[in-house]
């Protein structure tokens, strides 16, 4: 698996320091020098990291107070980078921070936080991960059977077309089966987003933990297929977490 980063700092120590660190873990890294275009690139790009020189990067702080509320970012671990001389490490916390480093950042510590860090990341890839699947999908609402087709699945919900959707907010039940396994789901789930196009994205809700289980085993096999490697990280972070 690939994971990707974006740094935004204008510190060519600072990059020199973190860049082969991160790449050492299979982390793709993307440097941005200016805080206004890195807001821009997080509106519209999926980072699994996101690195911000808070203090010496002019709206640096801004843009990780802002990290949270963009849709493609909101969950993407996020680190700050502080020169111990204007924000606390329990500032850059408030502001979402996940990791906090101080400047002057050496190799040995860069290497301890991304290891540190590095699991966060891989559980979350896999989170959003959405794989492309057609297969008919029945959706129960209100006494009647809508037909649907759906166009992909993650572990928590997944996205359809149909002619008509229920209004979103409503709770239905789904009823699929996975082509070519053994896996047949019957869930409550919400809609979460409808559009013009008869498409709609619903939410799983109390999923039974077998039939969670065995869609997170089906879509681990998935993404280990486009991510050769995967599933050994991620067992490996599962295992960390546990103990």
């Amino acid at each position: 698996m690939t994971l990707d980063s974006l740094i935004l700092s204008q510190d060519p120590e600072l990059v020199r320091v973190i860049r082969p660190t991160l790449e050492k873990l299979s982390i793709d890294v993307e440097i941005c020098h200016e805080a206004r275009a890195g807001a821009d690139i997080l509106i519209t790009d999926k980072f699994d990291a996101v690195i911000v020189d808070c203090d010496d990067l002019s709206g640096g702080l801004a843009v990780l107070q802002g990290l949270r509320s963009t849709p493609s970012n909101k969950n993407s671990v996020a680190f700050a980078i502080l020169n111990g001389h204007r924000t606390t490490t329990q500032e850059a916390f408030g502001m979402g921070a996940n990791f906090v480093l101080q400047k002057p950042i050496s190799t040995l510590n860069a290497d301890r936080c991304f290891h540190a860090a590095l699991n966060f990341m891989i559980k979350e890839r896999r989170r959003y991960f959405r794989q492309p699947i057609k297969m008919q999908v029945n959706v129960v609402y209100e006494g009647k059977t809508l037909n649907a087709t759906s166009t992909n699945i993650s572990e928590g919900g997944m996205a359809v077309t149909l002619r008509e959707a229920p209004p979103k907010g409503a709770a239905p039940h789904l009823k699929f089966s996975i082509p070519n396994t053994s896996i047949h789901m019957d869930v409550e789930a919400e809609v979460a987003w409808v559009d013009v196009k008869g498409r709609a994205g619903f939410r799983f809700l109390n999923v039974p933990k077998s039939s969670q289980q065995e869609l997170e085993r089906w879509l681990d096999d998935q993404i280990e297929q486009e991510f050769p490697g995967t599933k050994d990280r991620l067992t490996a972070a599962e295992s960390e977490t546990s103990h």
